[in-house]
């Protein structure tokens, strides 16, 4: 029991790791964030087609209910991509993340809503803290300000991922990982869409080595293990685990893009990444 407990934690710590490869590639892309998106969804598609053609696995929807709730998801899916890109274009890689990373403890407190499990109150506490945190990371409470810009763009992003997860939670039981992964892919590029038509494309064969590694490893590899590994834990832990996301961005941004995060970057993120620290031990109670 201990042996898959390490086994499951090792893997959702190794999406971790390639999920938050997409803070600097964020960054980094010399795109629109929506460009980047639709790209990003559009070849994810192919390569989890391919994987679940290799793997055999079933591609049938089994209700229309399902499928509905599969374009919800994706919606939100779509919408927090987009806004946690234009957070990353507007601040920096540290404070991107940080802030988008307020989603543990949003997801902890919309739970309740969408199971039957009451709000427990070391999560309000812990919303607290993240809150704390968030102050602590704001440099000037100025709109004017296009750090301050990016971080409330990366709050907005946690309210969508939040919603994407805990709509996307009740599948995990009926469904294949990837098979839910691979049709958020494609009901992301449809929804995206009408970005070919006003959109600047003009960097695109430039930049396309690195959509490319943001689809293959950042969504098709990173995500898909991130969902697979919704069996294994409940939407609140997994979240909270994720949360070493912005440590490994941060020390990623520090070598590849040359980012050294302020004195209050560290502060308000530790704020941030203890209340998943607290929730990591308590759930595994």
């Amino acid at each position: 029991m201990e042996n898959s407990h390490n086994k499951n934690l090792s893997l959702l710590l190794l999406a971790t790791l390639f999920i938050s490869t997409s803070g600097v590639l964020g960054k980094y892309i010399a795109l629109p964030a929506e460009v980047i998106i639709l790209c990003r969804a559009s070849f994810a598609t192919v390569f989890i087609y391919i994987f679940c053609k290799i793997k055999k696995v079933d591609l049938k929807i089994k209700s229309k209910k399902d499928f509905y709730s599969f374009v919800i998801s994706s919606f939100f899916m779509g919408a927090h991509w987009i806004t946690y890109f234009i957070a990353l274009k507007l601040s920096n890689v540290a404070l991107g993340m940080l802030s988008l990373f307020t989603f543990p403890v949003i997801t902890a407190l919309l739970e309740p809503f969408f199971s039957k499990q009451k709000l427990n109150p070391i999560h309000v506490f812990l919303a607290a803290l993240v809150l704390i945190g968030v102050y602590i990371l704001v440099p000037d409470l100025s709109l004017e300000n296009d750090q301050l810009k990016g971080i409330l763009f990366g709050i907005l992003s946690a309210f969508c991922y939040s919603f994407r997860n805990l709509t996307i939670k009740k599948h995990v039981k009926n469904y294949n990982g990837s098979m839910l992964m691979l049709y958020q892919m494609i009901i992301v590029s449809v929804l995206l869409i009408p970005v070919l038509f006003f959109s600047d494309f003009s960097n695109f064969e430039s930049q396309l080595p690195l959509l490319v590694l943001v689809a293959l490893l950042t969504t098709a590899i990173g995500h898909t293990m991130m969902v697979n590994s919704l069996k294994h834990f409940s939407v609140t832990t997994a979240s909270i685990i994720g949360s070493i996301q912005p440590i490994f961005g941060i020390v990623m941004a520090y070598f590849f893009v040359n980012e050294i995060p302020s004195f209050n970057t560290y502060i308000g993120g530790s704020l941030i990444l203890l209340t998943v620290v607290i929730e990591s031990i308590r759930s595994k109670k």
